[in-house]
């Protein structure tokens, strides 16, 4: 079984303005969907994917409420959806009871798109809240090509924050880092996270991602795309790549996400 467990949609009223403005600003890339949630499911249905993680992202203090009822329009059969606070919103610590309430099993935070660096004191409130709803956390780390600097979660900096998940539900997006792996193998692999894959295939090393892969463990290692920026059918030979074990390969494309998100490997 696969799990993409990095892809993204947009609600119809402002879908096509934020995927011209996001293509537009990571140089005119080419998507590989429209960026609605039922092309994800017809990706899935031609490439052999049996379900995808949506992660939403609210960019604004005031986006966080809309941004939480799409994602519960949208979570269900194939899809699983994630939530998303703003760390600027007076109501960020309830709005993640919200979505505790309303069934979603994550939360999403991108520290460039919402201005704060991952170990800030003032998003404790907000991480410690997570921890004790039993919410999986998946920060974007590393570069993000539309903004480049500063970088708010460097590999260290992120390092410096997971004290307060003992629970290990946490998820550093693009193997860590994005375009900070060195840094990844020497302050992140083998800590208490996972580590998703998204956004690698043509863009890392694949002896250097296999490297993170020993020192970290294949069982905390998450296949993801990042689709509509890349193709999970890409991603997957990237994947492929790596000479793990027939073992390890199935855990990274399924069984860890599986694990992680509490779902019966059976009941896809």
């Amino acid at each position: 079984m696969i799990i993409d467990f990095h892809t993204h949609a947009f609600p119809e009223k402002i879908v096509d303005k934020a995927m011209r403005t996001l293509s537009r600003n990571a140089g005119n890339a080419l998507p590989f969907t429209d960026g609605r949630a039922e092309s994800i499911v017809r990706y899935m249905d031609e490439n052999g994917l049996d379900k995808s993680v949506v992660l939403n992202i609210a960019t604004n203090p005031r986006q966080q409420r809309s941004v939480n009822d799409f994602a519960v329009s949208i979570d269900g059969g194939r899809l699983v959806s994630f939530g998303s606070v703003h760390p600027d919103a007076p109501d960020a610590v309830e709005e993640l009871h919200r979505i505790k309430e309303l069934g979603l099993r994550g939360v999403k935070l991108h520290p460039d798109y919402q201005e704060f660096f991952v170990d800030d004191d003032r998003l404790l409130p907000i991480y410690e809240t997570i921890e004790k709803l039993e919410l999986i956390l998946v920060f974007h780390a590393g570069v993000d090509i539309q903004f480049f600097e500063p970088v708010h979660c460097p590999p260290q900096r992120l390092a410096q924050a997971l004290s307060v998940f003992p629970s290990g539900r946490v998820v550093a997006a693009h193997m860590g880092g994005y375009m900070r792996w060195y840094e990844v193998e020497e302050h992140l692999a083998g800590k208490n996270l996972y580590l998703d894959t998204a956004f690698a295939y043509s863009r890392m090393p694949s002896p250097h991602a296999a490297r993170i892969i020993r020192k970290h463990g294949a069982e905390r290692i998450l296949f993801g795309s990042d689709l509509p920026w890349s193709g999970p059918a890409l991603e997957k030979r990237f994947i492929e790549s790596l000479s793990l074990s027939e073992e390890e390969e199935r855990a990274v494309l399924g069984d860890n996400a599986c694990r992680l998100l509490g779902i019966e490997a059976n009941s896809l």
